[in-house]
């Protein structure tokens, strides 16, 4: 934010000091920009007691770790309870888990999560009728449809389908307000603190897990089948539900790892495209034949995507870090060059062997993320030139979310009925 903006919020914080709405209405529409301004404006008005509350308000850290309200607390219970007993649906019904797995993973996660999010939110009907109509169509579609055979299409389907779901989770998450980008921002960083306090409860419940196999085998007492038929399963169920559960009501457990993960990370990333790029170039070998490689390209750019977002969310507090900005800026830029390497190799691999289902998936996804990250440098361009703000930062970071989602959606529905059917 500049120093020009800054000035114009404390100017209306200070003349709006005595009139509470008003500032809830600034806050909560640039809580960024608000929170700086009223650090600058409080020394003037620290003797009025509503400048004491927010004061303690910006500034209050939560020790304790909440376990939410005992209605709360129940829901999750029984949502992770009965994300368990779908997992075993397998085993009751006699259905092929291989298969049963492959294209019903995502509904043993995003249902029950988009459920807490709308029960938590107090979301109104209304409000559910979207998310309800595509997890029951596509529920019903991925099941039947093209029927027995796994071609490459309908894995693809299987591929993005959770892709699609998160989406929809997204959508119930932000209450359906696609135009407010701080609630989009907010859910991408409460994917990263998912991702971390879920890796924590698996790493945890796998020391729990061999402690616990190994005591009883002290008594020569094999629990191996049994506790992994049920404990695991419904365990593993029961950690996206657990995780959220944990993040939304104690977000101060873990948003300050994956900033501070991003930001250790960001430079050894830099380096190494670096030396990636001038290897490719001095060594001529091009991944055009190599499709393993551009399935790792496609990792890449997600992850250099979310070392951006998470790095931003540092530079948020300290706009003077100019030079980390300037780090983002190269590994977006380079990022940017390899994704124009496996275009090209896309490209070629579609004039020299055809269009295939796989092909047509991956180019999709490419062009987006190339959009995007051209979107994220060009803001990135303008701040380290002291003429952008974070917030634009962050709206070009949103701004594909909902792309993402229909050309996921596209893929599962519409690709096996164009390649399977024609």
């Amino acid at each position: 934010m500049s120093n020009i903006d800054t000035l114009q919020i404390k100017t209306v914080i200070i003349a709006n000091i005595n009139n509470p709405n008003e500032l809830e209405r600034i806050y909560r529409n640039n809580k960024t920009g608000f929170t700086q301004a009223f650090e600058s404006a409080y020394p003037d008005i620290n003797e009025n007691a509503v400048a004491q509350v927010w004061h303690e308000r910006l500034h209050y850290k939560q020790e304790e770790i909440s376990w939410g309200k005992k209605n709360e607390l129940l829901f999750v219970v029984i949502v992770a309870l009965t994300a368990g007993l779908m997992a075993k649906l397998p085993e009751i019904f006699s259905i092929n888990e291989e298969r049963f797995y492959s294209r019903n993973i995502a509904f043993i996660v995003f249902p029950f999560l988009i459920a807490y999010f709308s029960w938590k939110n107090k979301q109104t009907v209304r409000q559910l009728i979207l998310p309800f109509i595509t997890i029951s169509l596509s529920l019903i579609y991925i099941n039947i449809v093209p029927g027995k055979k796994e071609t490459d299409a309908i894995i693809l389907a299987c591929i993005h389908l959770p892709f699609m779901l998160w989406a929809i989770a997204g959508y119930t998450f932000i209450g359906g307000n696609l135009k407010d980008a701080q609630k989009k921002i907010g859910y991408l960083r409460f994917n990263g603190d998912f991702v971390v306090m879920s890796a924590l409860i698996v790493l945890s419940g796998i020391i729990f897990s061999g402690l616990t196999i190994g005591l009883f085998d002290i008594i020569h007492v094999d629990i191996t089948k049994i506790y992994f038929q049920y404990i695991v399963i419904f365990g593993l169920a029961a950690v996206p539900m657990v995780g959220t559960f944990l993040v939304l009501n104690n977000p101060q457990l873990v948003n300050k790892i994956s900033p501070v993960i991003a930001r250790i990370f960001t430079p050894f990333v830099l380096v190494t495209l670096i030396i990636f790029i001038s290897s490719v170039i001095y060594t001529g070998n091009y991944p055009y034949d190599d499709r393993n490689a551009l399935m790792i390209f496609n990792g890449l750019l997600i992850g250099v995507m979310a070392l951006i977002l998470f790095s931003v969310s540092e530079v948020t507090k300290n706009d003077k870090s100019r030079t980390n900005l300037a780090i983002l800026l190269g590994l977006s830029a380079l990022t940017i060059v390899i994704n124009g390497i496996a275009l090209s190799a896309i490209l070629f691999r579609l004039q020299e062997f055809g269009i295939t289902p796989n092909r047509i998936a991956v180019l999709g996804a490419n062009l987006l993320i190339l959009v995007n990250l051209s979107l994220v440098s060009y803001k990135l361009f303008k701040i380290v030139m002291n003429k952008g703000e974070i917030e634009d930062l962050e709206k070009s970071m949103t701004i594909m979310l909902p792309v993402y989602g229909i050309w996921a959606c596209i893929v599962s529905f519409g690709f096996p009925l164009l390649f399977d059917f024609m």
